[in-house]
């Protein structure tokens, strides 16, 4: 049995006194919302924090209202079962509720946030192991050691951004807003990722992700995500892709993106797509052969490393199929895309 270390749980019941607590405490103290990624990790030993500030009381942080300009204002602390449930996500924002729906199982889902799996942690086969596994290897760059199994001779950790929801905000043009001692400040989500295994996001010490908010989008938006799992449940992705059409009123794209996460340390924006498929109407033999060439795109653009669990040359042979069918998926209003 794997057990948890010692530690103490600090409650707030306001953001402020989170924040306070946090820079009381420094690097002994580790904030906690759902806890569904970080309490496996604090048993493999990942992390031995002294304190763990606990989000939940914090009931600004939890819930999703309408902005004065119709975009969407999602609390950190908001279930991500409520976001794929909640009907004007599920209409404005579609990949965004597909990628929620999609996160582990029911019971993750219930108890996990949109801010802890914006904030999780990168993932590797080498890195998420138990201690006894990870002593006998001789640790890793990203933990206690000095060589990366990965790629050999590697200087650099090459762990995998596995957030499902990460590509959706980042093709919604999503702000996150971070609330620290020095105040809020606000990020576009492109900018937030950094191309570092070890710790992949611009966050500074003590700081918080407090919310997310995603600009409108047009009536002929559409979008979708697709995942790529072992199992039809519960997993992390070996594949996981967001896209997003915008159409005009004549129903001929406008706009595309698409954006492909379990690949390196930062979800990859697969470009020149535009170019493809901007004029086509969805349905048509011209759309469906832009789609072809879009997924030759992404094929060509994305090359998985042996760095989670699942042979890596089938990740690639996926990567135009996934690409495809969730270009699909989003231009016929289906989805999500993903293994049953």
């Amino acid at each position: 049995m794997l057990r948890l270390p010692q530690f103490e749980i600090e409650a707030p019941a306001s953001l402020s006194e989170a924040i306070a607590l946090l820079k009381k405490h420094g690097p002994d103290a580790l904030v906690i919302a759902g806890g569904t990624d970080l309490v496996p990790n604090l048993k493999h030993e990942l992390f031995a924090p002294k304190v763990l500030v606990s989000l939940g009381d914090i009931g600004e942080l939890r819930g999703i209202e309408p902005t004065p300009d119709n975009g969407l204002r999602i609390g950190a602390t908001t279930p991500l079962a409520d976001i794929a449930a909640d009907v004007r996500v599920r209409e404005r924002t579609p990949a965004l509720s597909q990628a929620a729906s999609l996160v582990a199982g029911p019971q993750q889902r219930r108890m996990g946030t949109i801010g802890g799996n914006v904030m999780l942690d990168t993932r590797c086969q080498w890195y998420n192991q138990t201690h006894f596994w990870r002593q006998a290897l001789g640790y890793c760059l990203k933990k206690d050691g000095t060589v990366c199994h990965v790629i050999e001779s590697g200087k650099k950790c090459v762990a995998a951004a596995s957030n499902d929801t990460a590509p959706a905000l980042m093709t919604l043009g999503a702000i996150l807003e971070i609330e620290g001692p020095k105040g809020h400040r606000e990020v576009p989500v492109d900018d937030f990722w950094l191309s570092d295994g070890i710790y992949n996001k611009k966050l500074e010490g003590n700081e918080i992700l407090a919310g997310i908010r995603i600009p409108p989008t047009i009536d002929g938006h559409r979008g979708a995500y697709g995942k790529l799992r072992d199992r039809g449940s519960i997993d992390f992705p070996l594949l996981g892709i967001a896209v997003r059409l915008d159409t005009d009123p004549d129903g001929a794209v406008s706009a595309v993106d698409m954006v492909i996460i379990a690949l390196q340390a930062r979800p990859v924006r697969v470009k020149g797509l535009a170019g493809v498929l901007a004029g086509t109407v969805p349905g048509t033999d011209q759309f469906n052969e832009a789609v072809r060439a879009c997924a030759g795109i992404a094929e060509k653009r994305c090359r998985p490393m042996p760095n989670i669990p699942g042979d890596a040359d089938y990740r690639h042979a996926m990567v135009p199929v996934y690409a495809r069918r969730t270009l699909l998926a989003a231009a016929e209003g289906n989805g999500p895309v993903h293994h049953i």
